[in-house]
């Protein structure tokens, strides 16, 4: 995921539900997916956050084009290491309006209320999956379609930790994963597995510039204990950081087994493609924080490394340590500004890529999506990184993504830049935090 910042399973509606504490669905029929288009031409401007998939996702678009003469559908992406709601604002602020854009959860849907449609009436809302709409579900009104569901934690190498001699089932909270990190440190350094990995110098790779992986992914493993929903934190006045130890803890087990270890202020440099298509898909490093959307990135550089990966927790002491995060990146909305006939094109696209056979496969085939609606749950994930996803869920090991509830730019811009300030030396951790709890609660007055 990235906004900041996926393989799909047979995940049923009762396994969500345990899994996540949002509303269920529900809708009546209507932009028939099989509604005869009027042949007047329409075009529409998409604005997304999908980097990772962006030319699977402009692949679609033209696929649909040529089923659908009179639609144009221009496809800009933002994401990586930018800020995506700062562009969208940016962008809307510009007068360049896209027909379709992404919202995170109920703090988004508040900042878009004016221009969100209600969605209710669409076909796949009966469809979705037990509580994957509570976030963008307001007085019954549904404003977003769910893009997909998604799960991260600790990517590792499989065998680079068999080959290190790490048994990962005994990984069970934060004890057992620091003894973990110090065992395969200590044989990188003496040089013990140079042989077989010769690119491999550290446990881990920290990009702190992605102010999404620290502010909003690793806090969420802190956070999502203390307020349980986004929802939760979403109306929450204040942030008590109940848990800034096991937070602290994480990140700086992440920068210690770093290549940066020695001058931390390094790791601000440190992005996306550097952690992923540098990092672990070459097996320069052995685990990553990251989630299962990495998939593809890491196939197109070695698909032996991406078939060896999976996912273990993020644990915090104090809390539940053996759970992973799971929950919906973002979710599509169609932008009430538009014309009558843009959001009716816009609905239609979003329905043929969903519902209908071809779109469906592109979605768990090409974008390596974790399907959102029922039906397809049929179709079972083909990468480990889904797998292990499909895993944890099936045994009731999930956390939700309590981030989506976060004041508006709280999580990257405060708080994931407090980090930066703590790794370079110019904060105390405590300082973070005070500073961070301080502006949580002016950003909510």
């Amino acid at each position: 995921m990235k906004i900041k910042k996926l393989a799909v399973m047979a995940m049923s509606s009762v396994m969500i539900m345990s899994s996540l504490t949002l509303a269920g669905c529900g809708g009546s029929e209507s932009s028939s997916l099989n509604s005869k288009s009027s042949g007047k031409q329409v075009s529409i401007d998409m604005f997304q956050f999908k980097v990772e998939n962006a030319k699977e996702l402009e692949a679609a678009a033209k696929e649909y084009e040529n089923e659908n003469k009179n639609v144009k559908i221009n496809i800009q992406t933002v994401g990586g290491g930018n800020d995506y709601g700062a562009a969208l604002k940016a962008k809307v602020q510009s007068g360049e309006e896209p027909t379709i854009f992404n919202i995170g959860g109920p703090q988004d849907v508040k900042d878009w209320q004016a221009r969100v449609t209600d969605l209710s009436g669409e076909s796949w809302v009966k469809d979705c999956v037990d509580g994957v709409l509570g976030g963008v579900t307001e007085d019954n009104k549904v404003y977003g379609m769910p893009m997909s569901i998604e799960g991260y934690g600790f990517v590792y190498n499989k065998e680079i930790f068999k080959t290190a001699g790490i048994d990962v089932n005994a990984i069970k909270d934060y004890a057992s994963l620091e003894s973990a990190v110090k065992t395969l440190d200590s044989k990188i350094k003496s040089g013990a597995l140079k042989s077989k990995y010769p690119k491999l110098e550290a446990v881990f790779e920290m990009p702190a510039k992605e102010t999404w992986v620290t502010g909003l992914h690793a806090s969420n493993a802190a956070l999502s204990p203390e307020f349980g929903s986004a929802t939760n934190a979403y109306k929450a006045k204040k942030v008590d950081f109940k848990y800034k130890d096991g937070l602290k803890n994480i990140i700086d087990l992440e920068a210690n087994y770093s290549p940066n270890a020695a001058s931390k202020g390094k790791l601000n440099a440190v992005d996306y493609a550097t952690q992923v298509g540098q990092g672990i898909a070459i097996q320069r490093v052995a685990m990553i924080q990251q989630g299962n959307w990495i998939i593809n990135d890491v196939k197109k550089v070695d698909e032996k490394v991406a078939s060896n990966l999976g996912i273990i927790p993020i644990p915090i002491k104090g809390a539940k340590e053996d759970v992973i995060p799971v929950g919906v990146p973002m979710y599509w909305a169609v932008n009430g500004k538009s014309s009558k006939d843009q959001q009716d094109a816009a609905k239609k696209f979003l329905n043929w890529l969903y519902t209908s056979d071809k779109g469906k496969d592109i979605i768990a085939n090409k974008f390596s999506f974790i399907g959102p609606l029922k039906s397809y749950s049929n179709m079972q994930p083909k990468d480990t990184l889904g797998q292990d996803v499909q895993k944890y869920v099936k045994e009731g090991k999930t956390t939700p993504w309590v981030f989506m509830g976060y004041p508006s730019g709280w999580g990257q811009d405060v708080l994931g830049k407090e980090i930066q300030k703590y790794l370079s030396g110019q904060e105390s951790f405590d300082q973070v935090i005070s500073n961070s709890q301080a502006q949580w609660q002016q950003m909510r007055k």
